[in-house]
C-alpha cells in the first residue's frame, strides 16, 4: 500500500515537473484523484519540501470572482534535485560530442536552432498582442505550456520574467550557449533589448530576464505606426 502511495506522490510531483505550476484541482483533474486524495499527497510533498504553494499568476485582463484564486504548487529546487537525468545524461553526451567535432560550431547552431524553434511558435500570440504587457504576457504563457513555471514581476522600472522551473537546466549547466541563445531569442520575440539577471543553470533558484519596458512600448508604438502610416 504504502509503495502505490509513494508512486502516486512521485506522479503527482512529475506532473508538475512537466507541466508547470498547478491548482490542487488541476492535479486531481489530469491523475483522477479525489480532492481528499490530492490534498494528503500534496501536504506530504509541501512537508517534504519538495514543492511550495504560491499565489497564481493573474494576467491584468482577468475577471475577479468571488474569493481568493486557488494557490498553485511548484517544485522546490530539493524537487528538481529528486528527478532523474537520464534524458539529460544522454543530451549532455550529445552536445559534448558535437563539442568535440573539429572545425565546427554545432553546439552553438544547435542552440540557435533551438532558439528559432521557440521565435517560430511564439510570433503569432506575440504579433497579435495589442501593447507592450501583453507581448510579455504572450511569451510567459508560451513558456508555462513549455513548463517552465514563468511569472511576471512588475518594478519601477521594468519587468522581470520569472522562470521558476527550467527542464534543461542541467545540460545548460554545462553549455551557456543554450541560456545565451534563449535570451537573444527574447529580445528578438519583444523587439527590445532584454538582460539575463539570474539562470537556474548557474545555481540561482529562478531564471530572471529583466525587460526595460518604457524602451519595448516605444518599440511597439513605432512598430505601430510603421505599420499604419502614421506619423510620430
Amino acid at each position: 500500500m504504502k509503495k502505490n502511495e509513494d508512486k502516486t506522490r512521485d506522479l503527482v510531483a512529475r506532473t508538475i515537473l512537466e507541466n508547470g505550476p498547478q491548482s490542487a484541482s488541476d492535479l486531481a483533474d489530469r491523475l483522477n484523484l479525489s480532492a481528499a486524495g490530492i490534498r494528503r499527497h500534496l501536504d506530504l510533498l509541501l512537508a517534504a519540501k519538495i514543492l511550495e504553494a504560491k499565489e497564481p499568476y493573474r494576467t491584468t485582463n482577468t475577471t475577479r470572482g468571488r474569493g481568493r484564486p486557488s494557490k498553485v504548487f511548484v517544485l522546490t529546487d530539493l524537487g528538481r534535485a529528486t528527478f532523474e537525468h537520464s534524458y539529460d545524461d544522454l543530451a549532455v553526451s550529445a552536445l559534448r560530442f558535437m563539442s568535440t567535432v573539429e572545425g565546427s560550431n554545432l553546439v552553438a547552431d544547435f542552440a540557435r536552432s533551438r532558439a528559432h524553434e521557440i521565435k517560430r511558435l511564439t510570433s503569432s500570440e506575440v504579433e497579435k498582442s495589442k501593447s507592450a504587457t501583453r507581448k510579455i504576457e504572450a511569451l510567459a504563457g508560451f513558456l508555462n505550456e513549455e513548463g517552465y513555471a514563468t511569472t511576471i514581476k512588475s518594478t519601477a522600472i521594468g519587468v522581470e520574467l520569472c522562470q521558476h522551473h527550467c527542464p534543461i537546466a542541467h545540460v545548460a549547466s554545462q553549455f551557456s550557449e543554450l541560456c545565451e541563445a534563449e535570451t537573444e531569442a527574447f529580445s528578438e520575440i519583444l523587439g527590445s533589448h532584454v538582460q539575463r539577471l539570474a539562470t537556474i543553470a548557474r545555481g540561482d533558484g529562478v531564471c530572471t530576464t529583466y525587460i526595460p519596458v518604457n524602451q519595448l512600448n516605444s518599440q511597439h508604438q513605432s512598430t505601430k505606426q510603421s505599420h499604419t502610416g502614421a506619423k510620430p
